[in-house]
């Protein structure tokens, strides 16, 4: 037996070497560099080319165009400002507090579950 062999792990449904799977490693890491060596290489960070183009607009300040999350749910909570305000104010910041909530939730789902209601 050699030591390839003492390596190989036999089952009813296959064969498992970890010599293969690092020599396919090797190969796709070295796959991986060709691609990566043939890249563009007029690229210079910290250039023009990297700044966003808005239409020949000069933009000073990076806050004006910038999406805030807020911004994006903006309708969502518009629409469910209610239900949203009683969230609010629910939410204390306390850890202790939601594992609290998890913990009364999870038993009343289970006493739900096993027989209770």
């Amino acid at each position: 037996m050699t030591w390839i062999e003492s390596l190989t792990l036999n089952s009813p449904s296959g064969f498992w070497n970890p010599i293969v799977w690092l020599a396919f490693l090797v190969i796709f890491a070295f796959i991986g560099y060709l691609i990566y060596s043939r890249g563009n290489r007029s690229y210079k960070p910290n250039r023009e080319q990297v700044k966003p183009f808005i239409s020949g607009n000069a933009v000073e300040d990076v806050e004006e165009i910038r999406v805030r999350a807020g911004d994006i749910y903006w309708g969502f909570i518009e629409a469910l400002k209610g239900y949203y305000n009683v969230l609010m104010r629910m939410h204390s910041g306390d850890l202790r507090d939601y594992i609290l909530w998890y913990l009364g939730l999870g038993a009343v789902i289970l006493f739900v579950l096993v027989g209770g209601v």
